[in-house]
């Protein structure tokens, strides 16, 4: 199959931004049931998703003692229903953080909620510490590399397993005199996901990655494979001029997420930290068509963040 093929093939199963019922409070605990919504017609939110990073303090595995802790916790069995009920959105990206359970019964509950609201796990986002620790994928110590690989097609089987089409493992603390040890972590890790059907992507985040995008670019190029690819983040990188710099080179490599963060937002709904709307423009001009996952990381109320940024994105698109 050529690439571009497989990659309309693969986009041809995003769940499209369907209706569901009506708003409601965070749970804690799994909601009951009351029978699946009808879906409407398709509409921008089609290219609309929501990440539970938005709402990383609201999940008790991943909860900050230290930050501000806010009112109402959020289970991860009933994240697909609660955004599809407040914000017409259906395409998800779970972090690994977020997962109360792996056991075998919980992931097939967890599947059941995706399709009772009508919803898709586009991408799973593995933020363990075998690869945020140390050098992750590119540690020249071939044992912490091997580990970090070990984790990372654990859950390239569960993203499969829940329908996801790709896995976000971020290459860790690159060296970039010497990527191959980098190279190599992604040769093997495609073979791997090509074989199990899931997409490998890689963030411009770390200290090397954020400000060296064209390290990532080089990493791609190597790999060479349909099943490793970039996954552009408007926010992470230290500066305007890398980011201009970076995102047209890396959204060639994107072809199925990209983070559309936002930091501050001001009263008007408008991202002040960097030109929002020249993101999407780039987006644009390198023939983006995936997904933009909404990643809201200021300081106001997540529910309204996530809208501020999902208001945003749909007056660019």
């Amino acid at each position: 199959m050529k690439r571009r093929d497989f990659f309309t093939f693969l986009l041809a199963g995003v769940a499209g931004a369907l209706k569901g019922d009506a708003a409601s409070a965070p749970r804690t605990h799994r909601r009951e049931s009351h029978g699946a919504s009808v879906p409407p017609a398709p509409t921008q939110l089609n290219r609309v998703g929501v990440s539970t990073s938005s709402f990383r303090n609201r999940f008790q595995t991943a909860h900050d003692e230290s930050a501000k802790t806010p009112a109402g916790r959020l289970a991860l069995l009933d994240f697909p229903q609660l955004i599809a009920d407040r914000f017409k959105i259906h395409n998800l990206e779970f972090a690994t953080s977020h997962f109360p359970s792996l056991e075998p019964t919980y992931l097939e509950e967890l599947k059941a909620s995706l399709v009772r609201a009508h919803s898709k796990l586009i991408n799973i986002r593995v933020d363990v510490k075998e690869i945020d620790q140390a050098g992750g994928l590119s540690d020249s110590d071939l044992a912490l590399r091997s580990t970090a690989i070990a984790v990372v097609r654990s859950w390239i089987d569960i993203a499969r397993q829940l329908g996801a089409h790709s896995v976000e493992c971020d290459p860790g603390c690159t060296d970039p005199d010497d990527l191959m040890p980098t190279i190599s972590s992604y040769q093997q890790l495609a073979s791997y996901s090509r074989a199990k059907g899931v997409i490998v992507l890689m963030e411009n985040r770390c200290d090397v990655a954020c400000a060296h995008p064209e390290a990532l670019v080089k990493i791609l190029r190597a790999v060479a494979s349909p099943f490793v690819g970039a996954l552009p983040d408007f926010g992470e990188f230290p500066d305007e001029v890398t980011r201009l710099r970076g995102l047209p080179i890396l959204f060639p490599y994107a072809h199925t997420l990209c983070h559309a963060k936002g930091l501050q937002l001001n009263a008007n709904g408008n991202e002040t930290a960097f030109d929002f709307g020249r993101c999407v423009a780039i987006s644009k001009q390198a023939g983006y068509k995936g997904i933009y996952s909404v990643e809201y990381e200021g300081d106001d109320d997540a529910y309204a963040g996530v809208q501020g940024v999902v208001n945003e994105l749909l007056r660019y698109l």
